[in-house]
């Protein structure tokens, strides 16, 4: 039996192995779960219409739950290669009676936005879930080295000191953001297209919002044209993974710099590190790089929905709903093994912490306080301080000495040819070098002080439960079995 008195043939052989076949199995492999639960609820709709018996609905509904990968398959002549037809027919053949009503005043376009959004909202929480094990990782790490004095970069050069766990306590932090993001783009996309039709509505009275309910959706998509138009949802996500990232790449470069010869500041066992072929010195870590180079996947899909919605026409169309969509699934797999490899260099990543306390001891972080504490004190002018504190570093890094050699003379009489008379003991200048001290002056809230970062911890920690209560609940709006 033909499925359209409108063409005479299936489609051709180039068109089911290019394009129709590929985009068969896609479906088949990822939304046919999917497809079976929309059919199932527009079959209780049917009854619930009158449109069909009882004894129809808990036949139609037997055969769909006989339905698996294995049991339909694109055929060019019996279903034109599309999945839905597949299912169509499949039924069809199974069932001892035909039931005239089945398929009435429905569509095809309204069922794959459907399908399309319940596997990305579900996607989208296997997403938050792997950034779930990463958050861990990242937060023991961090409450484990917040103590531990490590140099700071600003523009490539000593900074300031920090410590691991502050540093980490920013990645934990744009961790929960992003989370939290996440959870709020599920809820923005988790409206239901079911019942719009092709475009512009249904002829009968269908229960949208009790379908709707039974699929685990909050609510509608009220406008039938957006309903089945829109993929919004992809650039949503796109969006928010492609700005994660971002920021992951620029962890990572840190990463990469303070695992090279000349910091060795972090180290990765040997079970995840490289060795080079030519120069047996070398202790390589082609995971940071390779996880750099993942992030810019991210980008790239973003762009390609981009590029694939922008220009079309605001209707149903196979290049928006199917084509620019290519690549989702391969988008969420990436990241997800992006929150995987990270995850587990997070676990394994070691810091050198008497490499780190040795670079502290050299470099003179102490210039920032000796400048605040000359104005403080001796009510120089902040600017002339700054001056004066310049001046004395340069002086002891031409005579080689490192930032615990103090010399409270050299730092008087630089005072004294800038025309300020400086009263400081070398106790005072002694502590404004100290490592532990540099950590310990810094009491604003959110500063490297080990006291504030523990207290961001404790937030980042609350604010994870919540995040994870609220994942587990919608977990459990979408697993719901339809009652039959």
């Amino acid at each position: 039996m033909s499925l359209s008195g409108r063409i005479t043939s299936g489609p051709s052989e180039i068109l089911h192995r290019e394009i129709l076949e590929p985009q068969f199995n896609f479906e088949l492999e990822n939304l046919l779960p999917y497809y079976l639960s929309i059919e199932k609820v527009l079959v209780l709709e049917y009854e619930r219409l009158e449109l069909i018996t009882g004894n129809d609905k808990d036949s139609i509904i037997t055969i769909l739950d006989q339905v698996t990968k294995k049991t339909i398959k694109a055929d060019p002549t019996s279903n034109m290669s599309d999945i839905l037809f597949a299912i169509e027919r499949h039924v069809e053949g199974k069932l001892n009676v035909e039931v005239p009503a089945w398929h009435i005043d429905r569509s095809r376009n309204d069922i794959q936005a459907c399908a399309q959004v319940m596997f990305g909202r579900e996607q989208l929480l296997q997403t938050i879930n792997e950034m779930r094990s990463l958050f861990l990782v990242v937060h023991r790490l961090a409450e484990n080295t917040i103590n531990m004095p490590m140099p700071g970069y600003t523009h490539y050069q000593a900074a300031q000191i920090i410590t691991p766990g502050f540093y980490l306590s920013a990645l934990s932090e744009q961790l929960i953001l992003s989370m939290n993001r996440m959870l709020n783009i599920y809820d923005e996309i988790n409206k239901c297209p079911l019942g719009a039709g092709a475009m512009s509505g249904g002829e009968f009275e269908w229960d949208r919002h009790n379908m709707a309910k039974l699929l685990g959706f909050s609510r509608l998509q009220k406008h039938s044209l957006n309903a089945v138009a829109s993929r919004q949802w992809t650039l949503q996500i796109a969006s928010e993974l492609s700005n994660f990232g971002v920021f992951l790449s620029r962890i990572i470069t840190d990463l990469i710099q303070w695992g090279s010869s000349e910091y060795r500041y972090i180290d990765l066992p040997d079970h995840l590190s490289g060795i080079s072929s030519a120069m047996p010195q070398k202790k390589n870590f082609p995971i940071l790089e390779r996880l750099r180079g993942k992030t810019a996947h991210l980008h790239a899909f973003y762009t390609d929905f981009i590029l694939g919605q922008r220009n079309t026409a605001y209707t149903n169309l196979v290049e928006t709903s199917k084509e620019a969509g290519t690549h989702v699934t391969t988008m969420f797999d990436t990241y997800k093994s992006i929150m995987r490899l990270f995850t587990i260099v997070i676990s394994e990543l070691t810091f050198d912490e008497n490499r780190m306390l040795e670079v502290c001891k050299f470099e003179f972080f102490g210039g920032f306080s000796l400048a605040n504490l000359l104005t403080l004190h001796n009510k120089i002018p902040y600017r002339q301080s700054q001056i004066i504190t310049g001046q004395y570093i340069l002086k002891m890094l031409e005579l080689s000495r490192n930032a615990e050699q103090i010399d409270v003379e050299i730092l008087k009489k630089i005072g004294l040819e800038k025309g300020y008379q400086i009263k400081i003991t070398t106790e005072e200048l002694k502590n404004v070098f100290d490592v532990s001290n540099n950590l310990k002056s810094k009491i604003t809230v959110g500063s490297v002080n080990p006291l504030s970062v523990k207290d961001l911890l404790n937030e980042h920690k609350a604010q994870f439960k919540d995040i994870i209560y609220e994942v587990e609940l919608r977990e459990v709006d979408i697993s719901r079995e339809i009652n039959t």
